[in-house]
């Protein structure tokens, strides 16, 4: 697993919508994808499995110390922070109770902090729709990793908060349209390989 890509996304007001949109673009086999969405509690797993009947990739509710795949994404819990961990030469998830970041837990924040020390330039990060700025210091970082970032655009945002202040910051690469979005972040990785 070492090497090999892994997508973070953040996602906040609108991003129900905007996940459903950019996971139904991206095939079977491809990188695996870790979220971070504002959602209560009560609704991840049940987000996840409605996500995962309409989605060629896997999707599932992350559970701790998780082996992270290729073809699989992981919805982080609405309990708790979503990270990642590097154990003998494999990823895998981590989630914490640590007490909320920028008024959320999920944060993005701690996703995208925890992307750019462990992977570095093997992070594809992407902001999608979300009221307020959660994720937008840790996408610099991990853009000054080495990783490459997307923003949704304006137009295509429900809520133009975090993808705006992830912009403004220059934590990203590329600004796109989310029917786009999947597009995108598949001829990033192709280039990649």
């Amino acid at each position: 697993m070492m090497g090999e890509k892994i997508i973070v996304v953040g996602s906040s007001t609108g991003g129900t919508e905007a996940l459903k949109i950019f996971l139904s673009g991206m095939p079977e086999r491809c990188p695996a994808i870790l979220i971070s969405q504002h959602m209560p509690e009560l609704f991840t797993k049940s987000f996840a499995e409605r996500l995962d009947s309409l989605c060629a990739m896997q999707v599932k509710e992350a559970e701790h110390h998780e082996d992270i795949v290729a073809g699989r994404v992981y919805l982080a819990p609405g309990h708790s922070h979503l990270l990642l961990e590097r154990v003998a030469g494999k990823y895998r998830t981590a989630l914490s109770r640590e007490p909320p970041v920028n008024r959320h837990r999920p944060s993005v924040e701690v996703l995208f902090h925890s992307a750019a020390k462990q992977l570095g330039a093997n992070a594809i990060g992407v902001m999608l729709t979300g009221m307020g700025k959660d994720g937008a210091t840790a996408m610099l970082e991990m853009k000054q990793a080495g990783a490459y970032n997307f923003a949704q655009d304006e137009a295509s945002c429900v809520v133009f908060g975090m993808p705006r202040e992830a912009i403004a910051l220059g934590a990203v690469d590329e600004i796109v349209p989310l029917p786009r979005m999947a597009e995108r972040v598949l001829a990033r990785l192709a280039l990649a390989r």
